[in-house]
């Protein structure tokens, strides 16, 4: 059994937030593979804001270079209109040996909005999730689970889910185990980093150096 985790975002640019927290989630769990897709046309963000999609796929592999176990899925970026999660979770996982076990990894904040996404219920019939939250989360993960996101998933998708405290996962007859993971909090964003460039300051020790070379060389996000 191969298990890979698919791991989606603008990386607008890749910073160690998010090399870090995958890496934990790699090895909390136990993953052979974790797949970055870089989205290309994101429903819920301003394509506009986004460096090319050939610059970021570029950072992205600057920044994994080397890194076992880490690829890139340029699904999102070969593929016409807008990036649905959906879309992607079915391309890749029927692209995978059948004894592929996929989980999609996500932060809390976008996983608390999964009910804006195309077809969000029919995700949790065709794959295992791994929510990361990180120590200021806990408000939101109180009583064993059930305030919440807990909450959150027995209103958005079914009253079926129970969380089970040892294994820290919300579980259900028929649909698929929402994983919660914690990960180290280190508030790096992409966003702070695109204004510290536009600022003129170092972005140094917040993304890879090859990433930050790319960064000036091209001009991006000044």
């Amino acid at each position: 059994m191969i298990r890979a985790g698919l791991f989606g975002g603008t990386f607008n640019p890749v910073h160690f937030g998010h090399l870090r927290t995958a890496l934990e989630v790699m090895e909390g769990f136990g993953l052979d593979h974790i797949h970055l897709i870089p989205t290309a046309n994101p429903p819920h963000k301003d394509k506009k804001a986004l460096a090319d999609d050939s610059d970021r796929f570029a950072m992205l592999s600057l920044a994994i270079d080397g890194a076992p176990g880490f690829s890139i899925s340029d699904a999102e970026l070969k593929r016409p209109g807008r990036s649905y999660t959906i879309d992607t979770v079915r391309q890749l996982t029927h692209s995978f040996p059948a004894s592929t076990q996929c989980f999609l990894i996500m932060g809390l904040d976008a996983f608390m909005e999964i009910d804006t996404w195309k077809d969000y219920a029919r995700l949790f019939e065709e794959i295992s999730f791994i929510v990361m939250s990180r120590p200021e989360d806990r408000n939101t993960i109180l009583n064993d689970g059930f305030t919440g996101i807990g909450e959150f998933l027995q209103k958005t998708v079914s009253s079926g889910y129970v969380y089970k405290k040892k294994e820290n996962c919300f579980l259900h007859e028929t649909l698929m185990p929402v994983n919660l993971f914690d990960v180290t909090a280190l508030g790096i964003s992409a966003t702070a980093i695109r204004e510290l460039i536009r600022k003129g300051r170092s972005i140094r020790y917040l993304t890879p150096e090859p990433v930050i070379s790319y960064i000036y060389d091209k001009g991006l996000f000044a």
